[in-house]
């Protein structure tokens, strides 16, 4: 599959604001016809609590050591299962055992959503798209059941969330996404939760006020999304954080077919890459003020001579993959 490098974005911008994406995508009456993607269901108490008696650990978890104090490093992903939501045991023990969770950015936080969903906002007076890009958006926007809201956004916004939803028939849901679970229980435990980033930063690798870039983000986009194979490449990135596949998810370049010009190269040096080495001063410089952190950053971050592990390893920490313990027959069966 010829994937766009823009569905790469689109999981970014699952992870700024997951709340506000679920928000966008609910069904009503009469969009049920139209064979709609399943609704997220949040479990409720009774199914949280017996989804954490049966957890497994998922995703990748590095231990980050320097004179004496141990912190953590977790590669999330940002669309998922619904029951992918609960750290497993030796993810949680690592959570409790820190002072704080850093997050690429607090998405507790209302000032944070509230600048984000500013941000994508369609801007008074911008050029709309030509009558036919839009009736393909338009179309879409329609096949995959989203709530009128989005139409308040910017037109590179809507391709970007479409494209975070794209895999629902597949399970996969921004809603499910880790990192928003980690805060929650960062908090359910009294915990700070610390931004990595800020608003600025990660808009900017997002969305654009150039109409030319505009048209280019939504052109491509819808290109790649109308495809039926469309959901293959988020599928298959996410069941490999799932089972902790680094090697994966470390030639994710070369499978996902979205990095084959200097333009995406670029591209993608510029939103993953081009983020670590700040990513990692952060982190650097919360463990010197003493804490002992859970940083939790997307998984594509942690691949490569320029991923965080290495990146902190420059850095005079000692850092090391936990290994989790196989999954029991029984909640394989379960999945």
């Amino acid at each position: 599959m010829r994937a766009s490098i823009r569905q790469l974005k689109a999981l970014l911008i699952a992870a700024l604001f997951p709340v506000a994406v679920g928000a966008v995508h609910a069904q009503d009456a009469s969009s049920a016809a139209v064979n709609c993607p399943p609704t997220a269901q949040m479990p409720n108490v009774a199914t949280l609590q017996a989804q954490m008696r049966t957890a497994r650990d998922r995703g990748l978890l590095w231990r980050v050591e320097k004179e004496g104090r141990t912190s953590w490093l977790y590669g999330t992903i940002h669309i998922a299962q619904s029951q992918w939501m609960v750290p497993g045991p030796t993810v949680m023990k690592a959570l409790r055992d820190s002072d704080a969770l850093a997050l690429e950015l607090n998405i507790l936080d209302p000032t944070v959503l509230e600048a984000l969903m500013s941000a994508m906002q369609a801007k008074p007076g911008a050029k709309p798209l030509p009558p036919a890009l839009q009736y393909r958006l338009d179309r879409l926007k329609q096949r995959e059941c989203l709530d009128a809201g989005v139409d308040a956004m910017r037109p590179d916004a809507q391709v970007l969330t479409l494209a975070s939803m794209i895999a629902r028939r597949e399970g996969l849901d921004p809603a499910y996404g880790i990192d928003l679970m980690l805060a929650g229980l960062a908090t359910g435990m009294k915990k700070p939760v610390i931004a990595l980033e800020n608003v600025e930063t990660q808009v900017r690798e997002l969305v654009s006020d150039d109409p030319e870039k505009v048209l280019e983000t939504v052109t491509t986009g819808l290109d790649q999304l109308e495809r039926k194979d469309a959901p293959v490449v988020v599928s298959t990135l996410a069941h490999a954080w799932s089972d902790g596949r680094m090697r994966l998810l470390e030639s994710y370049v070369q499978w996902c077919e979205c990095v084959n010009t200097q333009a995406e190269r670029r591209e993608y040096e510029r939103m993953v890459e081009g983020r670590n080495p700040g990513i990692a001063r952060a982190i650097t410089a919360e463990i010197a003020f003493g804490k002992s952190l859970f940083a939790a950053v997307g998984a594509l971050h942690m691949s490569g001579p320029k991923g965080l592990p290495t990146l902190l390893r420059k850095q005079g920490f000692t850092v090391t993959r936990v290994e989790f313990p196989p999954a029991s027959a029984k909640s394989v069966s379960s999945e």
